[in-house]
């Protein structure tokens, strides 16, 4: 079984996202696991985040004026895997960083570091073949994304070639800063998991362990960013041990929501 069967065939996944360079990103990484997320998320630092709400840009801009390069990121992902074997780790981040050296080089890269999945938000399924085709066949998943606008119509294209896991983008903006209505997430973890068989992670605007849990009971997994991601920009280098605390009670509602789902 892959790393993501083994993350969401326990039930519904804690799925953690942190800057790549942004504060002791290393400890934060182990403080995410120690705290209990069954999958994390690396995003990639980027001038133009076109997607992320003030906290990520803010976690972006403070790691490239750090240096952060995308040599660092893979550097910090193989040595993830070497301590944590057993977490699907994903890159999550835009093309250009992506794509400007070769999608094949990439996607080598990627599979070299142990990476297991790959989020690029500017990449529309309708231009796959810019990256999809050589994170594939280097044993990647590409995993796409839907939001409230995805039609009947468009989601099998959205679902074509994708693995890993569908990450549902709960409203129409940028991250962090609004949470969809329940109902309209329940809605759509529905219509979604009708049409797949790939689990089905829900995240934007989840900030609290009550709303984690309210997620898990419908979902298969559930995404938390900006949280975790304002803690580095608290804390700075000493973040990890408050990283660990917040993901351990969102854990631990996650856990409790497979109970009574």
């Amino acid at each position: 079984m892959s790393r993501f069967a083994n993350a969401f065939g326990k039930g519904p996944a804690l799925v953690c996202f942190i800057t790549a360079g942004d504060g002791d990103t290393a400890a934060n990484l182990d403080a995410l696991v120690a705290g209990g997320a069954d999958v994390i998320e690396l995003g990639m630092p980027f001038t133009d985040p076109m997607a992320d709400g003030p906290a990520i840009q803010e976690a972006n801009i403070r790691s490239l004026q750090a240096g952060t390069r995308t040599s660092d990121i893979f550097r910090i992902a193989t040595d993830f895997r070497q301590r944590h074997p057993q977490v699907p780790l994903v890159l999550m981040g835009y093309s250009n960083t992506m794509t400007i050296r070769g999608p094949e080089w990439f996607a080598a890269e990627c599979m070299k570091a142990g990476v297991d999945g790959v989020i690029c938000v500017d990449i529309p399924p309708e231009e796959d073949a810019d990256l999809g085709p050589a994170l594939r066949d280097a044993g990647v998943s590409p995993i796409r994304l839907a939001t409230p606008t995805t039609d009947s119509e468009r989601l099998p294209a959205v679902l074509n070639g994708s693995s890993g896991f569908l990450y549902y983008v709960s409203v129409a903006g940028i991250t962090g800063v609004q949470q969809a209505a329940q109902t309209s997430i329940e809605e759509a973890v529905a219509r979604l998991k009708a049409a797949t068989d790939i689990p089905v992670a829900v995240g934007f605007g989840v900030r609290t362990p009550e709303q984690a849990s309210a997620i898990a009971r419908v979902a298969d997994g559930v995404v938390v960013g900006s949280a975790l991601v304002e803690l580095v920009k608290q804390h700075g280098n000493a973040a990890a041990e408050p990283i660990r605390s917040f993901t351990a009670t969102l854990a631990e509602a996650i856990h409790k929501a497979r109970e009574i789902a």
